[in-house]
């Protein structure tokens, strides 16, 4: 027993010299106080943001690399700067990118809307009002053709053909005309499925054979639309003299050109409706898709390209573009199924006297009273009438 508590007496005793002779621990520094940098920031452990100090790009460096070490990976400041349209650096020269420094576009408070984007306001209208209106356009454009066809069918000869063949196109006419014409079909069709493509054809052949596919017919539409802007050119000075507006058209005009009443109404080589169709679509129309068309492919020299610039010219491309289909539908329908010869016409030239005297008796009364010179072929040439050997 004595042994035991003389045990436990030492064992305190060098536990009190232990206690008396422990270096006590570093007491908790006072915090200091925030250091104040020369935006007038107070700034610890705490991010904080000054009133307007968002201006100066020392400050934004700063703050970003205080946010970056106490919240890592978020760059909300970049990203307001960047959409501010604050511009950055970029190697590419400023003749040929003005605005590759610039990510986005900046932000704009509409009247009445909410905070957006330009690049979003043209997307806006693109998606929710030039693709389905313009759908809608050329729905309206083929149904009506459908319906005039189911009701009318093709416009035949009322009388027998008498195998006398006058020259309606001379080989440079059918060769300009049928250039413009393969043209436009190549970039309707690649427009039509660039623009609505992913509605009927993505479900069906899939997001990789779709990607190449657009992708082929966005080059292919690139390179068609130079050759359609030349064509189109040449067209219009080709056609412009037999185009030329006059009294007989108001008459075709108000008459409908006998369309709904089955008779036909005279007129020169080229009547009313086709006339709206060469200063329409091929003039009007025309130069503003070519136009717009050569802004998007980078074509105009001397021209800023722009973010704004090029959105704008593919808005006019569109909706131009559009009309110009719905309008053309109308005059391949009645180039081919809706008119008995029409098409032979453009293909192989000639059309039978009865067809020019018929659906262009004007046109057919000068010829045979001399005032315009037209090249006749027939089966036999014992039966072929006295005419100039020009071509129309």
């Amino acid at each position: 027993m004595r042994r035991f508590l003389l045990t436990i007496g030492l064992a305190l005793a060098a536990w009190g010299v232990a206690a008396q002779t422990q270096v006590p621990a570093a007491a908790p520094a006072p915090a200091a106080a925030p250091a104040e940098t020369s935006l007038g920031v107070k700034s610890a452990n705490v991010f904080q943001i000054a009133p307007g100090a968002d201006a100066d790009p020392k400050y934004k460096d700063q703050t970003n690399a205080e946010r970056g070490q106490v919240q890592p990976g978020n760059n909300a400041p970049m990203w307001r700067a960047v959409g501010q349209g604050v511009t950055g650096y970029s190697s590419l020269p400023k003749s040929q990118a003005p605005e590759a420094g610039n990510l986005i576009q900046p932000f704009v408070q509409y009247p009445g809307s909410r905070l957006a984007s330009a690049g979003e306001s043209w997307r806006q209208v693109r998606n929710k009002i030039i693709i389905p209106y313009g759908a809608a356009l050329l729905l309206i454009a083929v149904g009506a053709m459908a319906l005039f066809y189911f009701s009318k069918g093709t416009l035949e000869l009322h009388g027998q053909e008498t195998g006398r063949k006058i020259e309606r196109f001379t080989p440079f006419e059918r060769s300009a005309h049928w250039a413009n014409a393969i043209a436009f079909v190549t970039l309707a069709i690649s427009g039509i499925v660039m623009a609505y493509g992913k509605f009927f054809l993505l479900p069906i052949i899939g997001s990789t054979l779709f990607g190449w596919l657009t992708y082929a017919l966005k080059n292919l539409h690139n390179f068609a639309g130079p050759l359609f802007a030349v064509s189109l050119v040449v067209v219009f000075v080709t056609f412009l003299k037999d185009n030329m507006p006059s009294k007989d058209d108001l008459v075709w005009v108000l008459k409908g050109g006998g369309l709904f009443s089955g008779t036909e109404v005279p007129s020169h080589r080229f009547n009313a409706g086709e006339k709206v169709v060469f200063w329409g679509g091929v003039l009007f129309l025309g130069a503003i898709v070519v136009g717009s068309g050569l802004v998007l492919d980078k074509l105009i020299p001397g021209l800023i390209y722009e973010r704004s610039t090029m959105q704008i010219a593919n808005m006019i491309h569109g909706v131009a573009t559009l009309f110009m289909m719905a309008m053309f539908i109308g005059h391949i329908y009645m180039g081919t199924i809706g008119m008995r010869g029409a098409y032979k016409a453009m293909r192989e030239g000639y059309v039978d006297e009865t067809w020019a005297k018929e659906h262009h008796e004007l046109w057919y009364d000068d010829i045979k009273a001399g005032k315009i010179p037209a090249q006749r072929s027939t089966p036999a040439a014992a039966s072929a009438p006295a005419a100039s050997t020009a071509s129309v």
